[in-house]
């Protein structure tokens, strides 16, 4: 592929179509990790059930399962965001807010997820304009044969 060139390959529209999904995976998680950075979303309290790990070499990931209730809204089967092996026993209760994210619920303290959010967000805009952008460039000068 030569720099400058006026057409758009096959290879850029596979990193274009990459880019675009990974802008709406973004765009689809983008209100509930705000919400969860902010501490906006339904308070309740969560009482967990059982903890669930997998564990990878030398790193275990857990989360604790159980119900949330918060005003008329019940979750029976939701994860606690955060917690891992030693942050609950079976049975106890503590105050949590839900932001509507399917599957999750978070502790007073929130979440940092925005993070993953907006990078993910910047990946897929920067993926979806580099065709552009390599479109733009011109050649300084044309290479001798």
């Amino acid at each position: 592929m030569r720099l400058g060139t006026t057409r758009l390959t096959a290879f850029d529209l596979v990193i274009v179509a990459g880019g675009l999904l990974l802008v709406v995976l973004a765009a689809q998680n983008l209100g509930p990790a705000l919400a969860a950075l902010r501490g906006v979303g339904t308070w309740g309290t969560f009482t967990a059930r059982r903890v669930e790990c997998v564990s990878h070499p030398g790193h275990e990931q857990c989360t604790w399962t159980g119900e949330f209730r918060g005003g008329r809204v019940v979750r029976p089967e939701v994860g606690f965001y955060g917690g891992d092996r030693d942050t609950f026993t079976p049975g106890q209760t503590v105050r949590a807010f839900d932001t509507g994210r399917q599957g999750h619920v978070y502790g007073e303290g929130g979440s940092n997820e925005w993070i993953v959010v907006v990078l993910l967000l910047a990946a897929g805009l920067g993926l979806m304009s580099w065709p552009l952008l390599r479109l733009r460039r011109r050649p300084s000068a044309e290479p001798s044969p």
